[in-house]
């Protein structure tokens, strides 16, 4: 496309100095991106925003939403959605796929490992007191093995783009991942508000994703089950990845439970139903470790299940994911997976993690401190944008209380260089404007590695923002990853 067509179509759009999704340069769009940018050339601004206002109202009326209850606000929030479609071309797809699946049998061995024999600590490939001494490791777990050996079934990687257009890996989410509700929901949305684009590109499908996550869950079932019982176990509707818990439940055809529906007799799971007591194989639950039996850990925890983990020790019952997989997202970890990749597979890792500082380390604790108003400073085990510092956009008694937390607890901090994450364009009243994105494919593990096409794209929608979580003011994108060469 020419610079002047390009002009044309959004004449007040400048990339800057950012990476851009769809724009080389001012005027200059990419090539994959070209279609789209000339369908966009037959609407006005008024058509463009009457389909935005479409979207939304549709979000709204299936109840997509995600619900906000922290401090004083406790509301549900229809999650905010830019129809402009992020695309990704099958080549680069390829490269994604490769590095996801490399990571995830890394991880996985990694936790079989430290779980058994712990070859990687007695090696000092990871300094054994990080791994022992981390929140999310169960010593409750030595010694227990777990169907096909796989301990994380669904797994969200984030990736983003460095200032060349690099993908580099931001974190691992491999306890319970969400947001794959979203990546359906955006897809049917875009394709029912504007079905025409879908006639330009070989786009490939996401809905699948429901079937395969209830094909992984299956697989992992006692092998005394002949005819696996699924159910979803949720904390329940104050959550706030509530609706996803509904939707898949509903997309899948199993049971949505809470720890109140089910109980354990005799070693095994059971779910209470009108019809009297059923058997339960699989829980494929979204309620952290603390809270999933007050026998074994918080004896508070109103969420989960008196005895599930003696019948899930014994093999009676299967979760996904694995109790004990919070160690291997750990923001302190993720600083060695690059390691871990060349220890238990031989190979250099795909795709880089981005540079992080681990205070543990003297000399990296003083480059923090020094560097702290250039640094994002993150707490290892929070997440959704929480319990983090961005250290450009920070008011000195900010830092100087970041950096006093850090010298008191170093092992609960690690800091990365302040990523200008790549931008894609945004619809913003009657114009397009860039906004921040990093993407969330998501992957799923059974007896093979499946990664699901596209992921969820996250928008940082307040101008200037570098935070993309949906608690934090974010929203999101359909992502396209295209079939074979292109549009």
């Amino acid at each position: 496309m020419t610079a002047t067509e390009a002009e044309r179509i959004v004449p007040a759009y400048d990339p800057g100095v950012f990476w851009d999704e769809m724009f080389e340069a001012p005027g200059l769009v990419r090539a994959h991106y070209t279609t789209l940018a000339r369908r966009l050339a037959t609407l006005s601004s008024a058509d463009v925003a009457r389909r935005q206002r479409a979207a939304e109202l549709s979000f709204t009326v299936r109840g997509i939403t995600f619900a906000v209850n922290q401090g004083t606000e406790g509301v549900e929030k229809i999650m905010p959605f830019d129809l402009i479609p992020r695309i990704i071309q099958a080549d680069e797809w390829t490269k994604i796929e490769r590095g996801l699946e490399q990571r995830v049998r890394a991880l996985n061995l990694f936790l079989h490992d430290i779980y058994h024999d712990q070859r990687i600590l007695r090696s000092r490939v990871i300094p054994p007191e990080l791994v022992l001494g981390a929140r999310g490791y169960r010593r409750e777990f030595r010694q227990v093995d777990v169907p096909l050996g796989v301990y994380t079934h669904i797994v969200g990687s984030d990736l983003v783009r460095d200032g060349s257009g690099e993908l580099m890996v931001l974190e691992d989410n491999l306890r319970t991942p969400s947001g794959v509700s979203y990546v359906v929901e955006n897809r049917r949305v875009l394709k029912r508000t504007w079905p025409q684009l879908f006639q330009d590109y070989d786009v490939r499908p996401v809905e699948g994703y429901p079937q395969d996550l209830l094909d992984v869950l299956r697989s992992i079932a006692p092998p005394t089950a002949d005819d696996p019982v699924v159910v979803l176990l949720t904390p329940g509707a104050f959550n706030s990845a509530y609706f996803e818990h509904a939707f898949l439940a509903k997309a899948m055809g199993v049971e949505l439970v809470q720890g109140s529906d089910l109980f354990v007799d005799d070693a095994s799971v059971f779910m209470r139903t009108t019809e009297g007591r059923k058997r339960v194989d699989v829980i494929y639950r979204r309620v952290d470790d603390d809270f999933l039996d007050p026998l074994t850990f918080r004896n508070d925890s109103l969420l989960g299940v008196p005895g599930l983990v003696a019948a899930y020790r014994l093999g009676r019952v299967s979760l996904a994911n694995a109790i004990g997989t919070g160690v291997a997202d750990d923001k302190a970890i993720y600083a060695f997976v690059p390691e871990i990749i060349k220890y238990y597979l031989g190979e250099e890792p795909v795709i880089a993690n981005v540079p992080t500082f681990l205070p543990t380390r003297p000399k990296e604790l003083a480059y923090i401190l020094a560097n702290i108003d250039k640094l994002v400073v993150k707490s290892v085990n929070e997440s959704g944008g929480y319990g983090m510092l961005i250290g450009p956009h920070a008011s000195q008694a900010d830092r100087d209380l970041y950096a006093e937390r850090v010298k008191a607890d170093p092992r609960s901090f690690i800091a990365q260089p302040t990523l200008a994450l790549s931008r894609s364009p945004c619809w913003d009243n009657d114009h397009l404007e860039g906004r921040h994105i990093d993407l969330r494919p998501f992957l799923l593990f059974g007896r093979e590695v499946k990664v699901q096409p596209g992921g969820l794209t996250r928008v940082a929608l307040r101008n200037g923002s570098l935070v993309v979580n949906s608690s934090q003011g974010g929203g999101g994108k359909d992502t396209w990853v295209l079939a074979g060469g292109g549009s």
